[in-house]
C-alpha cells in the first residue's frame, strides 16, 4: 500500500494531551453557555437583538471550530482551522465587551 505525495510528505499534526483537549472542548462549551446566559440579560431592543445574535454566534462558533480542530487530518488544516477559532474568539470579546456610556 502506497500514501499519496502530500500525505507521506505532510508534517505531524500538532497534538495535545487527551486531557488538555477534553478541557478546552469542555472551557469552550462553558464560554458558549455563558453568552446564551449573558445574552438573554440584553434589552429586547432592534439594537440588543442585534448583538444578542453575534455574541452567540460568534461565541457558539468558538466551541464548534474547536471540535474541528480536533479532527484535523494534516498541521496546515489544524493551523487553519486553530486560525478561525481564535478569530471567533477576539469576536465574542468584541461583542460581550462593555459600551461606554
Amino acid at each position: 500500500m502506497s500514501l499519496a505525495p502530500s500525505v507521506m510528505n505532510s508534517e505531524p499534526i500538532p497534538t495535545l494531551s487527551r486531557a488538555r483537549t477534553e478541557e478546552m472542548k469542555r472551557r469552550t462549551k462553558q464560554l458558549a453557555l455563558i453568552a446564551v446566559l449573558l445574552s438573554q440579560q440584553l434589552p429586547r431592543t432592534p439594537e440588543g437583538r442585534i448583538l444578542t445574535d453575534q455574541l452567540i454566534r460568534s461565541a457558539t462558533s468558538v466551541a464548534a471550530n474547536y471540535r474541528a480542530v480536533c479532527r484535523s487530518r494534516s498541521k496546515r488544516e489544524f493551523i487553519a482551522k486553530l486560525s478561525i477559532v481564535v478569530e471567533e474568539c477576539d469576536e465574542t470579546i468584541f461583542w460581550g465587551e462593555p459600551t461606554p456610556r
